[in-house]
Formats: structure tokens, C-alpha cells, sequence
């Protein structure tokens, strides 16, 4: 098969016997432009990957710190070789109410002492007194404090064991220490059931409004006599996930009776009166606790 003719080409230099035309100078060359990055950076802290060689060695980069900075008040680490960091004080991590019960001798929530390695009660008059942990008791949720001074007059439990339903009742605390008024706290209210959380025999339900804090204070008679001593308060929230409804005034105290047996117990002889005498004012029953009544910090 014979081939086929080569297909023409354009000259490359004239056409025909004409002279060339004028060609059109080149254009000026592009300067090479850099490659936009299309990534997003990478997060601080993480290794970033090699950059293209340049030609010139990349000099050292330090590196950035990956862990979060230690809290205020924490103690930093050591440093390998380095002098031994200082001790750090006890720190405060609760609060809670005490009152006087016998000379030296406060009485308080067991979860109020629960831990601490120190406890520093402060008095009406602005004293700051070191307390001990002498006793306890986690099924009555009671304990006792000896303190290094007197922190007070003592404060007399009713001698009879009778508390009627509907009983007029006076706490004095210190609630929600740091958010509420640095000074006690009074409320008052009624006894609405002889028996705590659960059918509890050694507690007593009350209607006055108590908040964290109020734990270890006194529950008075209007006689000024110590009934009880506020121990907690209902779960409002979980009570209102279970049934819908969010229950009101429906805190707790542990009674006196339980408090006079638990001083006993421990070689304490509580001070003890009867409901005696024309009923005071809630204001007045607010003097004579103010006294006897104190501000407990726990210390960790």
C-alpha cells in the first residue's frame, strides 16, 4: 500500500517570496509566585511538619507547653535537683455551725468535722479559736469539739423529751458562707413531723428554710431551749425528677434527745431546763443563741 503524503506543515521562517512578518516580542516573564497554604494551621502545641527545603537550614524552634498551668494555691512541682518546695498551710474547704454545749465543748454535724485536719471556730465576738475532734457519731451525724478557749456561754436542752407537731421553732447558722452575710442567720418555722427522712426515729422535720451551712447549728424552743440540732435539708431537684413536684420547707434536725445521750456517752453533762416561763420573741431567742453560737471552718 503506497503511503500517503506527508501533511503540510506551516513554514516556520517565510511565506512565499514575502518578507517575514514582524513577530510580537514575547511577553515578560512571570516571577514564580508562592503556593497560598490551603490547610488550616495546626492547633498550638501540636508538631507542625517539615517546611519545603529553601535552601537554609531551618534554625531551632522552642518547643510550646502542652500542659495546663497548675491551679492557684497548688504546689508546683519539684524540679529534679532543685531545693524542696515549701509546705502549702491547710486550706479551707467547708464551713458549718457549732454551738456551745458545756465549757470548751461545741457541738456540731459529724459531716461538718468529717476529714479536717484542723477546725477553727469563730465566736460571736470575732475570736478565732483552734477545736479538736473528741468524739463522733456517723449514725447520729454528731460530733464534738474541745476548743482552746471559752467560746461561749453554754446553751441548756430542754429537759423534757416532749415536741409536739406545729411547735414553734427558731435555728440560728450560718448558711452558704461566702455568698449570704458574713454574720448568723436567723429563720423560723414550725415542727412538722416527729420522725426524719424514711420514718428516721432519731430526727424531727421541720418547716424553717435551712441552707448548706445551717448543718451543726441549734434548733430552739421559744423558750431558748435546744430541740434539736440541724442536721439537712430535702433534695428539692431529685424529688421533683422523681415526682414532678418540687417539695417546700422540708428540712431535718436531730433531736435534743439524741444529742443529750451523745454527750453522755462521752463524759459530757449537758446543761438541761424546762420550757418554764411566759414564750419570747423570735428576736430574743436570736440574742441568747447569738452568744453560744459559732462559725466552724474545716481546714484540709
Amino acid at each position: 500500500m503506497a503511503a500517503l503524503p506527508a501533511v503540510a506543515q506551516k513554514p516556520s521562517g517565510s511565506l512565499g517570496n514575502l518578507p517575514p512578518a514582524a513577530q510580537p516580542p514575547p511577553p515578560p516573564r512571570a516571577a514564580p509566585q508562592l503556593a497560598l497554604p490551603r490547610d488550616k494551621p495546626p492547633p498550638l502545641g501540636r508538631q507542625q511538619a517539615s517546611p519545603p527545603p529553601t535552601g537554609r537550614a531551618p534554625g531551632p524552634m522552642a518547643a510550646l507547653p502542652r500542659d495546663k498551668p497548675p491551679p492557684l494555691g497548688a504546689a508546683m512541682p519539684r524540679v529534679p535537683g532543685g531545693p524542696a518546695p515549701d509546705r502549702q498551710p491547710p486550706r479551707d474547704v467547708s464551713s458549718g455551725t457549732g454551738f456551745v454545749v458545756a465549757p470548751r465543748q461545741i457541738m456540731t454535724n459529724h459531716h461538718v468535722a468529717e476529714g479536717c485536719t484542723a477546725m477553727i471556730a469563730r465566736t460571736s465576738s470575732g475570736a478565732q479559736i483552734p477545736a479538736t475532734v473528741i468524739a463522733v457519731d456517723a449514725q447520729r451525724d454528731l460530733a464534738l469539739l474541745r476548743t482552746e478557749a471559752d467560746a461561749g456561754p453554754v446553751l441548756p436542752f430542754r429537759r423534757t423529751a416532749a415536741v409536739r407537731r406545729g411547735e414553734n421553732v427558731v435555728t440560728y447558722g450560718f448558711p452558704l458562707a461566702g455568698l449570704l452575710s458574713s454574720g448568723p442567720t436567723l429563720t423560723t418555722g414550725d415542727v412538722s413531723a416527729l420522725a426524719g427522712l424514711g420514718d428516721n426515729p432519731r430526727q424531727i422535720q421541720i418547716s424553717a428554710p435551712v441552707q448548706q451551712g445551717n448543718s451543726g447549728g441549734p434548733l430552739l424552743d421559744l423558750h431558748g431551749h435546744v430541740v434539736g440540732v440541724i442536721v439537712s435539708k430535702l433534695n428539692a431537684q431529685r424529688i421533683a425528677q422523681a415526682t414532678g413536684d418540687i417539695p417546700q420547707n422540708v428540712n431535718f434536725a436531730v433531736k435534743h434527745t439524741e444529742a443529750v445521750d451523745f454527750m453522755r456517752e462521752h463524759g459530757v453533762q449537758p446543761q438541761l431546763e424546762d420550757p418554764t416561763g411566759p414564750l419570747r420573741t423570735a428576736a430574743e431567742i436570736g440574742e441568747v443563741a447569738n452568744a453560744s453560737t459559732v462559725f466552724l471552718r474545716c481546714l484540709r
